[in-house]
């Protein structure tokens, strides 16, 4: 069988990473065939290992974002473990890093530092502010930037804001690193220069949230916190049904509305009622709207919910948790499942979105704490005495 050519294969990436920013975007371009090279922290390696032990014994955060990495332990306070990095970057293409503010730089590691050295390379910074600003030298986690993005402002209940379920700041910061790492190769394609990308948590939590931020437009109220409904359509949201689970129903216009009145409700008046009859009157009177549907619901299963909305042609979802995610059918059927390894064996993970007729996407191990020291160090011309005496001073 010949290797098949995934978009990356060729492209070395050294990562100076931790927590999920920086990791998820390096996974995302081992996915496409990056050669991505995981520097950690001699002995713990990556504090993110440790969050918790929930996929046998390794960590839920550390198993999702790691895939496909080779991982070399430096001390980069050590000269010449110093010395190695600057030997693979020698050879790199990327050099990415979501360290504390102002930590690369301090090493030696900026983009202006290095740009004269190694004319091709790219340089990515994650932080949580930016790498320049009154803000720069904060300290940023996940949930305080949703915090400074205004994010929890509209998330939740009104009586209490709620953080995402998820780490969407670190989640968004990753995703425009991984893009703008892209742009910057095919950049380099046509210029032959390498470049610096400064990508900042709080301006890519920010961009989501344009939507709320343009309803809010010179001084406007901004989106109430509606829970799992939506804060300006409805009925968009949970229903309850008369087995008490709930359906999630949605909404977007008055075409949708009158065939939800006739074929769902059946009570065509209440689709020319005026308390309903636009958008803006529905979510005013949502309080109201939502005891007549939950009326109607009470008398039918979830399921008979959902069937009626599908004959309908009204858009609905299951409610979900964890385990019913695992066993999505949909899922099953697309063969989006495939086992990895790990250090303790296989484990099941999805492949990434976007399906290509052109290559599949690289699923390889996750590395244990230094797994690759000795051969990379070797690659780059180290004897065994300088790997011993490395390993000896703690170095790697």
């Amino acid at each position: 069988m010949i290797p098949q050519t995934l978009p990356l294969t060729g492209i070395t990436v050294v990562s100076l990473e931790h927590a999920i920013a920086a990791p998820f975007a390096s996974r995302q371009l081992a996915d496409l065939g990056a050669r991505v090279i995981k520097v950690e922290r001699p002995g713990d390696g990556d504090f993110a290992r440790r969050y918790d032990t929930r996929v046998d014994g390794l960590a839920s955060h550390f198993v999702w974002v790691n895939r496909s990495k080779e991982s070399l332990t430096l001390d980069l306070k050590s000269e010449l473990a110093m010395s190695a990095l600057q030997r693979l970057l020698g050879n790199a293409d990327v050099l990415l890093q979501n360290l504390a503010p102002g930590a690369a730089a301090r090493m030696g590691l900026s983009y202006e530092q290095l740009k004269t050295k190694f004319p091709r390379l790219i340089v990515c910074d994650v932080s949580g502010y930016g790498a320049d600003g009154p803000d720069r030298d904060r300290k940023a986690y996940d949930l305080l930037i949703q915090s400074e993005a205004g994010f929890l402002s509209i998330t939740g209940t009104p009586e209490s804001p709620s953080k995402a379920g998820c780490s969407i700041a670190d989640i968004a910061a990753g995703m425009y690193a991984f893009t703008s790492i892209q742009s910057a190769l095919l950049l380099r394609e046509r210029t032959g220069q390498g470049s610096g990308i400064d990508i900042s948590m709080l301006e890519s939590l920010a961009e989501w949230m344009g939507y709320p931020l343009y309803y809010s437009y010179k001084d406007a109220s901004p989106p109430e916190r509606a829970g799992a409904s939506h804060s300006t359509i409805f009925p968009y949201g949970p229903f309850k049904a008369g087995d008490g689970r709930s359906v999630m129903l949605g909404l977007q216009n008055d075409r949708e509305w009158i065939a939800f009145c006739e074929k769902v409700l059946e009570n065509s008046a209440l689709a020319t009622d005026g308390r309903f009859k636009t958008n803006a009157l529905r979510s005013e009177n949502r309080t109201e709207l939502t005891g007549l549907i939950e009326e109607t619901f009470s008398s039918l299963s979830a399921p008979e919910v959902a069937a009626k909305l599908n004959a309908a042609d009204i858009a609905n979802a299951n409610m979900n948790d964890m385990h019913d995610l695992w066993n999505h059918k949909q899922l099953q059927a697309r063969n989006r499942w495939v086992p990895v390894d790990t250090p303790v064996g296989p484990v099941p993970a999805l492949k990434p979105p976007g399906r290509s007729t052109a290559y599949e996407p690289r699923m390889d191990a996750i590395p244990a704490v230094g797994a690759q020291t000795d051969a990379i160090l070797k690659e780059l011309g180290f004897d065994s005495s300088t790997i011993e005496r490395l390993r000896a001073a703690k170095a790697i």
